[in-house]
């Protein structure tokens, strides 16, 4: 386990700001920059207003913001720290480069350790003189909120190391799993996608609208995944049924290995998303603050409900 309760944030963003908020509400010293000078400025504002919006008295709010040091460059920031978190922009060049400078002035046992949800972990970290104690920790937005976080091995990441970040992880609060090998999407995105790539599969061959698909998922089995996982669910319903049911839709199932011709279709229409007022459905003024909201008080509602 970490001795020196100090660890550092390389950029401040939604993601960064929500693990600096994690740790510093933990009773964790965090130090935090950003080559955003807005970014780092706003940082314990943000950080601040996002606790009260987990419930946090004025009291608590205080501490956690007085545990966060905003430092102007990333020397500043990873001196003496137990343990540095990157949270930048998924662009592997930037990622490599921040750890680049990261090793360069970091203690030499402190655990490096990349937040990505797209990009190999071995990828970010190929470059590193002491691998060892690299590793991914692929927290969810928003982090603060989402308690899992996928701690990530590479094929040179110590074991200890790893089980250290595990612990550590746990003691701030968060639900860790160990991801044992480093593939694409780890295991959370690779569900997701998988379902994604089924959801929109099923709009484009014209067998539902979007809004169904969101509708059947939010209605049906969506309601029940939070307590219920899917191989709990099979071992429930029983495996030999689940076999039965397999031989009977698997092969129907969208396998192509290349994203969907339609999300194309979509960019070159302008349907961009929520943002932008169209995607795969459409959307009024409001509806992406709406989302946010109602998206914070269910998990808001939900960890108030669900066990530990």
């Amino acid at each position: 386990m970490f001795s020196d309760r100090q660890i550092a944030v390389i950029g401040v963003g939604l993601m960064g700001h929500g693990i600096a908020l994690t740790f510093a509400k933990a009773g964790w010293q965090v130090t935090i920059t950003d080559p955003s000078d807005e970014m780092l400025r706003s940082a314990p504002d943000r950080i601040a207003e996002s606790l009260r919006l987990l419930g946090a008295s004025e009291s608590e709010v205080s501490k956690a913001v007085d545990r966060i040091e905003p430092c102007d460059s990333v020397r500043a920031a990873v001196d003496g720290a137990a343990c540095v978190f990157e949270a930048a922009p998924e662009r592997l060049a930037l990622k490599k480069a921040i750890f680049a400078e990261v090793e360069e002035f970091a203690p030499a046992d402190a655990t490096l350790a990349s937040n990505t949800s797209v990009i190999q972990i071995t990828t970010i970290m190929a470059d590193l003189k002491l691998r060892h104690r690299a590793l991914g920790t692929h927290w969810w937005n928003p982090p603060h909120m989402i308690p899992l976080v996928e701690v990530v091995k590479t094929e040179w990441t110590d074991p200890d190391c790893a089980e250290a970040m595990h612990e550590m992880l746990s003691e701030a609060g968060k639900a860790p799993v160990m991801v044992e090998r480093d593939v694409p999407g780890f295991i959370g995105n690779r569900l997701q996608h998988a379902l994604w790539r089924e959801a929109i599969s099923l709009v484009e061959k014209g067998v539902c609208t979007a809004e169904t698909v969101d509708e059947v998922v939010k209605a049906s089995f969506g309601r029940r995944m939070a307590v219920l996982g899917p191989l709990e669910n099979a071992d429930l319903v029983g495996i030999e049924l689940t076999q039965d049911i397999h031989r009977q839709v698997l092969f129907d199932l969208e396998a192509a290995p290349a994203p969907s011709p339609y999300l194309q279709e979509l960019l070159d229409r302008g349907r961009t998303g929520m943002a932008a007022g169209t995607g795969f459905r459409d959307w009024r003024d409001g509806d992406l603050a709406a989302t946010k909201a109602r998206v914070a008080e269910h998990l808001t509602k939900l960890e108030a409900i669900l066990p530990d």
